[in-house]
């Protein structure tokens, strides 16, 4: 349990004497169940992993990258010629969409060709979904 300084529990006690209506006495328990909320979230193993989910799909160029594999699996060189980007750059969005799992590297000859992973995407959804209650 991380411990917070008797200062500062003071300080959002105080705080929340003025956004609750409460008594005195009650406000300590209320403070301690609000603290057990945040020490269970702290405890909570699928939020870095969501979080990682999150962050890939939050950069435009790696989204875009998902739209065009959704048609049909590509190469970094074709991937430049849509896309109008370096090799290197297209290379990196494509290492952090492969390694949290949302497309693979197959080798056709001498070049990889990248698809989507579709129960990639179901289990982080799915994770989202349950954690969420959505």
């Amino acid at each position: 349990m991380i411990k917070i300084k008797k200062e500062r529990t003071l300080e959002i006690i105080n705080s929340l004497k003025m956004c609750i209506d409460f008594q005195d006495e009650g406000l300590e328990p209320y403070f301690q169940s609000l603290r057990q909320i945040g020490i269970n979230l702290n405890k909570d193993k699928k939020n870095p992993i969501l979080v990682k989910f999150f962050n890939a799909l939050g950069n435009g160029t790696r989204l875009k990258i998902l739209k065009i594999l959704n048609d049909k699996d590509y190469c970094v060189c074709e991937l430049e010629a849509i896309l109008d980007m370096s090799q290197s750059s297209i290379s990196h969005h494509l290492k952090i969409l492969e390694n949290i799992g949302l497309i693979r590297g197959i080798k056709k000859g001498y070049f990889t060709h990248y698809e989507l992973i579709i129960e990639g995407f179901q289990k982080y959804l799915k994770s989202f979904y349950e954690d969420y209650n959505f």
